[in-house]
């Protein structure tokens, strides 16, 4: 396998970045992110899906990069909602929202559902696009409870209403390291490795 192979990851979350740097440790890549890509322009979402907008992140970025690109859309699906807020989790209370704005809405619309009904799950849709243009995708999903108000410091997004109560803690409770090992994020990108390994070989 040659060594220090360059792979965009066709994001600007910084968070979510670090968060798949500790996922592939054993790989010989360097990622580079589309922060440092400015001549990409942002992508709009359209899909109704999170693989169809990985894809479109990741088809995107593929036009303006000469190396593997990954792309990922991930997110909430709360059952009492109807699956919402869905591909709009991360502009669920507006264009211009913030995480704590998105959990806020989210503890609002929830108020009066019971603990019993308030079941929800992440979801992540990882894309591959090789220079030659070869598409692998796969799909993580982690299952948990919403609470009624914000426990812990750690991750983004929604993780401190995002409860797993097999772990008795929030997503946010939880340490990067013991977050991979259960997330739709980590599944994801565990299922991938093997096509990455073989893009790279």
């Amino acid at each position: 396998m040659r060594e220090h192979i360059k792979i965009l990851l066709a994001t600007h979350n910084l968070g979510k970045a670090k968060e798949i740097k500790k996922m592939l440790p054993d790989l010989p890549l360097q990622i580079f992110t589309l922060a440092d890509l400015v001549t990409c322009p942002p992508v709009e979402e359209t899909g109704s899906t999170f693989l169809e907008n990985a894809l479109l992140k990741a088809q995107a970025a593929a036009l303006f990069s000469e190396y593997p690109v990954l792309a990922d859309d991930s997110g909430l699906e709360v059952d009492a909602l109807g699956g919402q807020p869905g591909v709009y989790s991360a502009r669920f209370a507006g264009e211009a929202s913030s995480d704590l704005v998105n959990n806020l809405k989210l503890l609002e619309l929830l108020k009066d559902v019971p603990p019993e009904k308030r079941g929800a799950r992440f979801k992540c849709a990882l894309v591959l696009i090789t220079p030659r243009g070869k598409i692998y995708s796969v799909e993580g999903i982690c299952p948990g409870v919403i609470l009624e108000e914000l426990k812990g410091s750690g991750g983004f997004g929604y993780d401190p209403l995002f409860y797993i109560p097999q772990l008795k803690k929030t997503m946010a409770e939880l340490s990067v390291e013991e977050k991979n090992k259960i997330s739709h994020r980590g599944q994801a990108w565990r299922k991938m490795i093997p096509y990455i390994t073989e893009v790279i070989s």
